[in-house]
């Protein structure tokens, strides 16, 4: 078993460094993505302050199918284009949005949420998933934490995807 306690980081990239070291440990060596999307999730929801909900959508067909995730209950199939992360995925750019409620075609599975941020996973040039994070605090992501997020989808993407 891997044990992870992150260093008392006063800036986010030290935060994040720790987490990608931890993912890549998680994840190295393990074949079935499920289970590293499972491990993966858990570990941001442990360790990132204010959070509501943390997981992963599949690009399945023409849509994004939900994956591992840790909070609330949450929607199953997004089409896309549609929402923040049918956004991601279907642009292949990382969406930050500071309040979801004035994002165009918003989809609320949470009414707490109020921010979120989702990076597309691709993989030999195609987005074949997103990792989605949403927060109850307004503005809650900023560029660090997007840094952050797409670093370990760039170290861990094929293991997840």
């Amino acid at each position: 078993m891997y044990d992870f306690a992150p260093t008392d980081a006063a800036d986010k990239a030290t935060l994040y460094a720790d987490l990608l070291s931890a993912a890549d440990a998680l994840t190295g060596g393990e074949p079935d993505s499920v289970a590293n999307m499972a491990n993966v999730s858990a570990l941001l929801w442990q360790f990132l302050p204010d959070l509501n909900w943390a997981g992963f959508y599949r690009l399945v067909g023409d849509e994004l199918v939900l994956g591992p995730f840790q909070g609330k209950p949450a929607c199953i199939r997004i089409p896309m284009g549609r929402g923040v992360c049918g956004a991601a995925a279907t642009t292949g750019e990382t969406q930050l949005v500071e309040d979801v409620h004035a994002f165009p075609g918003h989809i609320a599975c949470d009414a707490a949420s109020a921010s979120e941020i989702v990076v597309p996973i691709v993989r030999d040039g195609r987005v074949v998933g997103v990792l989605d994070l949403d927060s109850p605090k307004p503005a809650r992501f900023d560029s660090d934490d997007a840094a952050g997020l797409e670093a370990l989808i760039a170290r861990i993407g094929a293991r997840v995807g």
